[in-house]
């Protein structure tokens, strides 16, 4: 068998660029550790947009190649003075959140019709929206908390929003809609704090989500991979912050000891089947072939509410997908292998496909 040249593509124009090369980082080691089967191209992007082929994934240094993506036959990629060109078999983006979570990277390899990694454009771009993706899971049975949708520009009846956060009750919770990592999400626990909330997280975001809050939340995830043959969901896991009120962005990657994470998670064995039940109804309501982690809130009686999903979840060596998958004997290694090979059968299939009318 030949060796297979794979493009990590990593950093990006997203508020998770850091959070994005760390991930990539395990992904080329493991991959590089692998010679006879893969070559790796480390392909960084930076915050202004701008490509470099790296030696060695990490952040930006002076030696990295200035290239770009060209539509050209045999050469996927080429150095911005022309003596540099790379081919690249199938391409892993590694990147989370906006510009490159979103169906955005996922399109634009589309139209270079290069073999990638992960979930097609259409189920990216709904993964990404946290409204979109409660509604699928709404319409295929898994429950949602209540929420509102506010949009950047669009006023709003503050007085309407105050009324049903009352009836909800507090804490609320007010988060981007298309963002990650708990980026520009804010625990509200009174009236007075609320409009101060929107008009933080519309920073980030053009549209944002007031949602109920759940008292003494657990929050218990599923890693999932995949396509329309067979689909693996991990047992259930769970992370538990020690000390902040929730998972924000210190917490889950700055502060030592923020979260303990507990593979599998502590709960009845119905409930954990339920959960692995909803992960596979989530994933396969996307259409999608790739992989994907999903995220759900547990009240204190048990019942479980859809968060979110993330297609292109955490992957470095302390993220919940590679972890939650090791404790369930499927290696790191192995599930790099199957998304590869995936992310080729499904392009093949997409060539075979007729352009012109028969």
């Amino acid at each position: 068998m030949s060796v297979m040249k794979v493009i990590v593509l990593y950093g990006g124009i997203s508020t998770e660029h850091e959070v994005s090369v760390h991930s990539a980082q395990t992904v080329c080691r493991t991959l590089a550790s692998q010679p006879e089967k893969y070559t790796v191209y480390p392909v960084f992007i930076s915050k202004t947009g701008r490509w470099f082929l790296q030696q060695e994934c990490g952040p930006q240094t002076p030696q990295d190649v200035a290239i770009t993506p060209v539509l050209e036959e045999g050469v996927t990629f080429r150095s911005l003075k022309g003596d540099v060109a790379v081919h690249a078999d199938v391409v892993f983006p590694v990147l989370h959140g906006t510009n490159g979570e979103d169906g955005t990277m996922q399109g634009f390899l589309e139209t270079l019709q290069i073999p990638y990694v992960g979930c097609n454009v259409l189920a990216s771009a709904v993964g990404m929206d946290k409204e979109l993706s409660k509604r699928m899971a709404q319409v295929a049975g898994v429950p949602i908390v209540a929420y509102q949708k506010i949009t950047k520009g669009d006023s709003y009846d503050e007085a309407q929003l105050l009324q049903w956060a009352q009836q909800q009750g507090y804490p609320l919770f007010v988060k981007p809609v298309r963002l990650g990592s708990s980026v520009g999400v804010r625990k509200v626990t009174s009236p007075e704090e609320l409009p101060a909330a929107i008009a933080f997280a519309l920073q980030f975001d053009t549209a944002v989500l007031v949602e109920k809050g759940i008292e003494s939340a657990r929050e218990i995830f599923c890693a999932v991979y995949g396509d329309e043959q067979k689909v693996y969901v991990s047992a259930p896991g769970e992370l538990c912050q020690n000390n902040s009120e929730f998972f924000d962005y210190n917490t889950k990657y700055l502060v030592t000891g923020g979260c303990d994470m507990h593979i599998p998670a502590p709960i009845p064995e119905s409930v954990a089947q339920a959960l692995k039940r909803d992960t596979e109804v989530i994933f396969k309501a996307l259409q999608t072939s790739g992989f994907a982690r999903v995220d759900f809130l547990m009240d204190r009686q048990g019942n479980y509410f859809f968060s979110e999903i993330n297609t292109i979840p955490g992957l470095s060596e302390t993220s919940l997908f590679p972890q939650l998958f090791e404790a369930g004997n499927h290696p790191y290694s192995t599930i790099l292998d199957r998304l590869i090979e995936m992310a080729l059968q499904v392009y093949k299939c997409k060539k075979s496909l007729a352009v012109s009318r028969l």
